[in-house]
């Protein structure tokens, strides 16, 4: 498979820069790629969608203030977008800059901290921090919500709000589960109501899920590494839906992620652990049966495991038909569910 397998042309005017008036008042494009069947719905009709022995899971990671603007010592500015606390004392960074700065060089930190570059790791730099507080608590104090680049304007009060779901608890990612983002507590209430389970994993979203796949052939391509914590009670859950016969709903393509990385033979496996986990069209599913995303950027890798998931066709058709219809793409744009193919 190449790169460009996964291309199509997506208006701009079409890329979401705002989020709706409120949480659900999206669209749902619903595929059932097994019927071949595509049905446009209002997201408020997505508990008509789920029911008895249905268990949804969702990703808890909470967005940080990942990004700092931050000034060389001769003046020049760098954009600093947090990746991974390490420990107390570093951090791996994103860094944007005229001419990236070299190992030993350091930066000032907005509020009177300094920056220390210690080495390149690829995309990113590890840098040694000196503050006179938590990173974590430096950071909600002076650090902004991470929008992603494809929304062209600064982050706003609202942001801090709307690009984090409702059940947000772990801090640690630098970008949304974005099918989360259409939940309101209304909303978990009535999925509970439709008779459907609720579950909860974490995986720490990485500034590297939008970098591009630049090797065309994608056999080349590596995954940026995220963290993630299936906890007992999660995974016991998955496994006695599984064994009476009832439907796992991932809620993004992190918890499907997370939750295929998790499984062996046995099941899924509770713990902590590190996923770069690939998924192209070709993947044998093992755990989900049916995905809620929203609609990505062409080309990308969430776009090729959502092909995976649905089957290449019926997803290039689905897409096809959502930019007829004028769906809003990307984070804070609509959503789609997917049966399985």
């Amino acid at each position: 498979m190449r790169a460009s397998d996964f291309d199509f042309e997506l208006p701009e005017a079409l890329i979401a820069q705002f989020p709706p008036e409120r949480r659900g008042a999206s669209r749902l494009l619903y595929l059932n790629a097994p019927a071949g069947e595509l049905r446009d719905a209002g997201f408020d009709a997505f508990c008509s969608f789920v029911g008895p022995g249905d268990l949804l899971v969702f990703n808890d990671t909470r967005v940080i203030k990942a990004r700092l603007m931050a000034a060389k010592e001769t003046g020049g500015k760098v954009e600093m977008l947090v990746e991974r606390i390490l420990n107390e004392g570093q951090v791996l960074a994103q860094l944007r800059a005229s001419h990236q700065p070299r190992p030993g060089s350091r930066l000032r930190l907005p509020g009177g901290g300094e920056a220390r570059v210690v080495e390149r790791q690829g995309e990113f730099h590890r840098l040694a921090w000196d503050l006179e507080e938590a990173a974590e608590t430096y950071l909600e104090r002076h650090g902004s919500v991470p929008l992603p680049p494809y929304i062209r304007r600064p982050a706003d009060a609202g942001d801090a709000f709307r690009y984090q779901t409702v059940y947000a608890k772990h801090p640690g990612a630098v970008a949304a589960p974005t099918a989360g983002l259409h939940f309101d507590s209304s909303m978990l209430d009535r999925v509970r109501a439709a008779g459907a389970d609720l579950a909860y994993l974490t995986l720490h979203v990485g500034a590297g899920t939008f970098q591009p796949v630049r090797a065309e052939d994608l056999r080349r391509h590596r995954m940026h590494t995220e963290r993630y914590c299936i906890p007992p009670d999660t995974a016991r859950r998955i496994q006695q839906t599984q064994t009476q016969g009832g439907r796992i709903l991932a809620v993004g393509t992190t918890v499907l992620r997370a939750l295929e990385s998790a499984a062996d033979g046995r099941g899924v496996q509770a713990g902590e652990g590190e996923t770069r986990l690939f998924i192209t069209p070709g993947y044998r599913f093992r755990v989900v049966d049916r995905l809620l995303t929203n609609f990505h950027l062409p080309r990308s890798t969430l776009l090729m495991l959502v092909c995976a998931f649905g089957g290449s066709e019926a997803v290039r058709k689905a897409y096809r038909h959502a930019v007829a219809e004028r769906y809003r793409f990307f984070s804070y744009g609509d959503a789609m569910l997917i049966e399985r193919s």
